[in-house]
């Protein structure tokens, strides 16, 4: 049953609040019974895609006279992009039955559903009801209750060694990794195909840095995680990445190799002196030409799903989870709902893995858990699917969530000056992505005042910006910024030029020279000046102020010390040349950081400290891993950690060993052809 509030019910905003006719404000609303098709009015209905999509429709007595979409929760350049197409589509057909957008399935899907409920409720199929303002806001717990699902309604059972629900980055380790051992394992996932892997994927002892001769002290490695934490961490799952990752990373290596992509690993700067060490655990594939000779582009997702599929593993896509199914204490299963919209359980005989991506795309549960984090972003990255379903579904199973809960920001999200932070704007998609965000440039607050060392991680300056006017920050640079961009020495996804072994940047600096930073400024999220007065006006703050920041800084550059703050010689770059440049900064969500805990065999734990059998968790459902922030200073912390816990996950639960601290690993070391020559040639 469909229900509004009476506030919009006499707003006449919500689904059935046009042309009906109540018997009391409080009681059923009719629809007018005149002989039309429709009652004429507006209605709207929402529907899940990769967030939430809105769908308003306009009727006459016969026809569909307009149709609005809300797709601003979508994916920018894909789900966003195909709101024109899918309007025109339902207003030709006069139906939700219309064809899906190329490369917008998942929003397709969920405009049709939603449309279909707009049509339903014009023609009188759907009783409204209003509610009261109170049971409005109670009905906003981001928990709720588990479902109840009747068992005359499930109509098939699957029984499976291994049960993985989220086919993502942990997911498909994990797949791949059972089906090596010859267990039957079945993946689930929500959308069409399956979300992708990270690309920067951290670890220690790997080959490829043995090769170069990157060194990492482990239990020094151990300590700062632990520090970043506060010590709200399990220092055992850290171990176990540490003794685990580097192995791991070397078998992606092979399955990589097997289709001809070499693996890039991030080296560290060997003359680089800086306050806030940082470690070259990164490694990520060169995709760039990557065809396997068929013309279709490879990917993460691809390579292993392939892998996998070639050893028995089954994927079931357009399939959602519904809840966990719990006999006699022990976790057996889910049930689920697939593609046709029927129910179906899955029995898992050795487990059932949870790894849904965490709840970064969940406002009410972010506000409820890190209120603090959602006062300082702008937009949102995460992966699909991180509504936060896998840990309501443990916690419906009786599991126990981190008492710390945190998100990884980075402070890449460029706002116009008259926008405000802040889920809204996070949700509306009209922000703008500052790459070059990252980098050690002046940055000041709204005062026009330096206020922090640039030169730290990326979170340190966004959860600086809590003490700052609106939330925000401003970064400053000038016409030699491609040449700073380079003694900057940065790493990780922020490095803008190629590592010192060749390997490449996320994307450099030659593409936002080119494209990314003229974008910005046509768009009204970068402006440039010919003086730092204009700039200052131009963003909205106090000339004088600035124009005596920029100059007290310059003197600090010019002297090679940085005697306010601290900041690095090699990263202490004037702000003195024309044309000028600025923006006004706040953060760009990745993922959130807490979740359900586990054990060092991922299993995980209950309320009272005592292991849930048969239920085991990755991820970013899982937690005791981080807290307060993401130590992005070892790139790659998180989707290392995923992948790594995904495999042992997969060898464990099939049987090949008795703990993930038991598991070998023994990569084959695979050559991809032509790599050791352009390595070379680099």
């Amino acid at each position: 049953m469909k229900k509004i509030s009476r506030r919009d019910f006499l707003k006449g905003a919500l689904a059935g609040s046009a042309t009906v006719a109540a018997s009391s404000l409080m009681g059923s609303v009719v629809f007018a019974d005149d002989g039309a098709v429709y009652t004429p009015g507006t209605y709207t209905a929402q529907a899940q895609g990769i967030g939430t999509v809105t769908v308003t429709m306009t009727f006459d007595e016969t026809s569909i006279t307009d149709v609005v979409l809300d797709v601003s929760e979508e994916t920018a350049n894909i789900g966003q992009a195909a709101a024109e197409d899918l309007k025109a589509a339902l207003m030709a057909a006069q139906s939700g039955e219309i064809d899906a957008v190329a490369g917008a399935t998942v929003t397709s899907d969920a405009v049709r559903k939603a449309a279909a409920s707009c049509i339903a409720q014009a023609k009188g199929e759907i009783e409204v009801q209003v509610i009261t303002e109170k049971e409005e806001e109670e009905d906003g717990d981001w928990l709720g209750t588990e479902p109840e699902i009747d068992e005359a309604d499930i109509t098939q059972t699957i029984e499976t060694d291994i049960l993985v629900i989220g086919c993502g980055t942990g997911g498909m380790f994990t797949m791949a990794s059972a089906a090596e051992e010859g267990a039957k394992v079945i993946g689930i996932d929500r959308f069409p195909t399956g979300v992708g892997i990270r690309d920067d994927l951290g670890a220690i002892d790997s080959r490829y840095q043995k090769e170069w001769g990157t060194k990492i002290d482990k239990l020094e490695y151990v300590t700062m995680a632990t520090a970043y934490a506060a010590g709200h961490i399990k220092q055992d799952l850290v171990k176990l990445w540490a003794d685990k990752s580097g192995g791991v990373i070397d078998w992606y290596g092979d399955r990589l190799a097997e289709r001809g992509v070499q693996l890039w690993h991030e080296s560290g700067d060997s003359d680089d002196e800086v306050r806030y060490k940082h470690y070259a655990t990164g490694h990520s594939p060169r995709w760039a030409g990557s065809d396997d000779g068929t013309g279709e582009v490879l990917n993460g997702n691809k390579v292993l799903y392939d892998y996998a599929t070639s050893l028995g593993a089954e994927f079931h896509y357009s399939t959602t989870m519904i809840k966990l199914v719990k006999e006699d204490g022990k976790v057996t299963g889910c049930i689920a709902k697939n593609g046709n919209d029927e129910y179906v359980k899955y029995v898992a005989n050795k487990g059932t893995v949870v790894c849904t991506g965490g709840y970064s795309l969940n406002y009410p549960m972010m506000e409820a858990m890190q209120p603090w984090n959602l006062r300082v972003i702008g937009m949102n990255g995460s992966e699909p699917g991180a509504f936060g379903d896998g840990i309501k579904a443990c916690l419906w199973a009786g599991a126990k969530m981190d008492e710390t809960h945190c998100l990884m920001i980075f402070d890449r999200c460029a706002l116009r000056p008259d926008q405000e932070t802040g889920p809204e704007t996070a949700k509306s998609g009209d922000t703008g992505f500052f790459w070059m965000g990252s980098q050690p440039w002046l940055k000041i607050n709204a005062d026009g005042k330096r206020f922090f060392n640039e030169s730290g991680t990326y979170e340190g300056i966004i959860h600086a910006d809590e003490y700052n006017k609106g939330h925000v920050h401003y970064t400053l640079f000038d016409s030699n910024w491609t040449k700073y961009a380079g003694q900057f020495k940065m790493h990780g996804c922020s490095r803008l030029v190629p590592f010192e072994n060749g390997a490449d940047p996320n994307i450099p600096y030659q593409a936002i020279e080119g494209g990314m930073l003229p974008g910005l400024i046509e768009a009204g999220f970068v402006f440039q000046a010919d003086t730092i007065e204009e700039l200052a006006e131009k963003l909205g703050l106090p000339a004088d102020e600035v124009k005596a920041t920029v100059d007290h800084y310059n003197e600090l550059c010019y002297a090679g010390e940085d005697t306010d703050y601290g900041k690095e010689p090699h990263r202490l770059t004037p702000v003195d040349t024309a044309p000028f440049y600025g923006c006004k900064n706040t953060g760009f969500i990745l993922c959130t950081l807490d979740g359900i805990n586990i054990d060092t065999n991922m299993r995980a734990i209950d309320t009272e400290g005592n292991v849930i059998p048969g239920l085991y968790v990755n991820g970013n459902d899982s937690g005791g891993y981080f807290a307060n922030t993401y130590p992005n200073l070892s790139t790659g912390m998180a989707c290392g950690r995923t992948v790594t816990f995904g495999y042992l996950l997969g060898k464990t639960l099939s049987g090949a060993a008795e703990n993930a601290s038991d598991v070998e690993i023994i990569p084959e070391n695979i050559p991809v052809a032509g790599a050791e020559e352009e390595a070379t040639t680099e």
